[in-house]
This record gives structure tokens, C-alpha cells and sequence, in this order.
């Protein structure tokens, strides 16, 4: 499939958002994001640092936070906590080149609701996006029911331990006290 064919059909994708605060310092990062959302009617404004990014936030008030979580000065772990202090209701989405464990682990501590890495295909942005930002509407909403006991997510490690968690922590990772195996909880 050629580059001109992925963006055509990338455009025909429906996206729940129109206002998104890009916090990169990055302006090939900047321009891909544009690229990616901008056909789709979302207005993307940059910020390239924590001080943008709160003034930003508090004036804009996007709809999507996309936040990389290198940045100058403050790291966007501080950025995504602070936010999430002013309004834990905005969804946020890390786009960082960092793969490591114990990152996407700090990331979820600090309110990230989502974490991709770099290099990222501009249709697994978008799927991940809307995802991240109908899941924390659901959430804020409490259109999700609460769940029993016996419909709690069951899996189970490489290693043999067996979990079973909340429904609350679908999609997100985790460290087996057993075997100290990174694990991500599954969606379904």
C-alpha cells in the first residue's frame, strides 16, 4: 500500500474528539500528529514545554492530551501528574520513545491512560486515541457497570502465577511478583 493510500483511508476513521494538546518539543513530531488529525476536523495546538502545556490545558481545555514524556526541563511524567491534578476528566496518551517497563509503570502511577512508543503508524495512533478517549469518557461517565467477583479478568502468567483482577485495570501493566515478568492485563 502506498503512503498516498494510507492517509486516504486513514481519513475515512471517525475520531470522538475535535481538540487535542500536543505536548512535544519535537517539530517532527509535531507535524506527524498535525498530519494525522487535523484531516479528521481536530484542532491540534502544540506545546513544547510544561508552562505551554498548562497554559494550554487551562485555556484550550482539549479533549485529548498527546505527551511525550521527554521534554526540557520538566519531564512529562511531572506535566501528565500536574494535569491530571488540574482535570483527571481529560484522557492522556504518552507518545514517547522510551520502551522501558518501569516507564509505562510511572507513566500509569502518574495518570497516563495510555502509552504507545515511537515509532508509531498513523492508524494505530488514531485507533489508540479514540480508544483512550471513549474509554475515560466511559469512566468519568460510569457507563461501565460495575462487575462481580466472578467476572473479575483472569490470567495467567508464563511463569504459571495466576491472577485475577479488576476490570478496572483491563489494558494496563503489571510486574508477576513471581517471576518479575512484565504483563499487561488483558482487554477481553
Amino acid at each position: 500500500m502506498s503512503e498516498a493510500d494510507r492517509w486516504s483511508t486513514l481519513s475515512a476513521q471517525e475520531v470522538p474528539f475535535r481538540m487535542l494538546l500536543l505536548i512535544d518539543d519535537d517539530p517532527h513530531t509535531a507535524t506527524f500528529v498535525k498530519q494525522v488529525f487535523e484531516p479528521h476536523g481536530v484542532t491540534v495546538r502544540v506545546a513544547k514545554d510544561g508552562g505551554q502545556a498548562q497554559s494550554s490545558f487551562v485555556m484550550h481545555k482539549p479533549d485529548l492530551v498527546v505527551l511525550d514524556l521527554i521534554l526540557p526541563g520538566e519531564s512529562g511524567f511531572e506535566i501528565c501528574e500536574r494535569l491530571k491534578h488540574t482535570n483527571d476528566t481529560v484522557p492522556v496518551l504518552a507518545l514517547t520513545a522510551i520502551e522501558m517497563e518501569d516507564s509505562r509503570v510511572l507513566a500509569d502511577r502518574v495518570g497516563v491512560d495510555a502509552y504507545l512508543t515511537k515509532p508509531v503508524s498513523p492508524e494505530a495512533l488514531v485507533v489508540a486515541a479514540g480508544d483512550v478517549v471513549k474509554r475515560v469518557w466511559r469512566r468519568v461517565h460510569q457507563l461501565d457497570e460495575p462487575e462481580s467477583d466472578g467476572e473479575r479478568v483472569r490470567f495467567t502468567c508464563h511463569c504459571g502465577k495466576k491472577f485475577k483482577v479488576s476490570p478496572a485495570h483491563r489494558g494496563k501493566s503489571m510486574t508477576c511478583p513471581q517471576c518479575g515478568e512484565p504483563l499487561v492485563v488483558p482487554k477481553r
